[in-house]
């Protein structure tokens, strides 16, 4: 998953094409039956803390959370904007998910199902980056959420530095940690 992640990111040769998004497709299907075992207080600690110290959710309407999987932190976000979107690309884990508080989407984080420049924030939990699609659809002021709940440890990991270098925007924000996790919340500045 390391290199998956860096390449699309744009931090490694290659990219997201069909043959990618099929393995991806493949391992997350497989760990489905399971995945409701990941989830820990250590870990919903991590992006509590990113959404409580990261920013002012006041005024936020659209949020789209990529990589949603079974939904763990979709009612996190349902407490705090408007409108959730929560997506993956895992048909399985779509499946596994509870109805509401999100509107569920089998859909791809390489190409979002929303207007351009229409999302308030785009959330990353542990789910790869795709700089491209975060620009087309952050509008100048949304924010970008990118949190590693096993910091360093996390599969799917990119540090903050990485994230900020393969924006193709200016951004402001922060960065932390809470417990082992990591995360850091970026506004689009232009």
């Amino acid at each position: 998953m390391r290199v998956i992640t860096r390449r699309i990111a744009g931090l490694a040769p290659g990219g997201w094409d069909a043959e990618v998004s099929n393995e991806v497709v493949g391992v997350f299907d497989e760990l489905a039956p399971e995945w409701h075992s990941r989830t820990s207080a250590q870990r919903t600690a991590v992006v509590e803390d990113a959404l409580n110290r990261g920013f002012d959710a006041s005024g936020r309407h659209l949020v789209v959370e990529v990589g949603a999987g079974i939904g763990t932190y979709s009612g996190l976000l349902a407490e705090r904007f408007n409108v959730v979107v929560s997506l993956d690309l895992s048909m399985e884990m779509t499946r596994r998910a509870p109805s509401g508080p999100s509107h569920r989407l089998l859909a791809d984080g390489g190409l979002l199902p929303v207007r351009d420049r229409s999302v308030d924030a785009v959330v990353l939990i542990n789910a790869f980056l795709f700089p491209n699609e975060v620009t087309r659809v952050l509008h100048v002021g949304g924010t970008l959420i990118w949190v590693n709940s096993s910091g360093e440890e996390t599969p799917i990991h990119l540090s903050t530095k990485d994230v900020v270098s393969v924006l193709p925007f200016p951004v402001e924000g922060r960065e932390s940690r809470a417990g082992a996790g990591t995360w850091c919340v970026l506004r689009r500045t232009a």
